[in-house]
């Protein structure tokens, strides 16, 4: 169950990079990418520790955060 559900996160994922990433092209600060950020936080913590990390990443991802670096750790 847990890795159908993390399956199921990582596709919605792909799927925005693949189909909705090109109209926001450019606009993070960070690297990785939020979204690449997203698909490691899940494989490394789980669905529930991964999209927390992932949901607190957005939330830093706009000024006045000044971006760079930030791996998953």
């Amino acid at each position: 169950m847990v890795n159908r559900m993390k399956w199921i996160l990582i596709s919605f994922v792909r799927c925005y990079q693949r189909y909705l990433s090109r109209f926001f092209a450019g606009s993070c600060i960070y690297q990785p990418s939020c979204s690449n950020y997203a698909i490691e936080a899940i494989v490394k913590h789980g669905c529930i520790n991964g999209v927390k990390m992932t949901v607190s990443r957005l939330l830093r991802c706009r000024p006045p955060y000044e971006g760079g670096k930030d791996i998953v750790s």
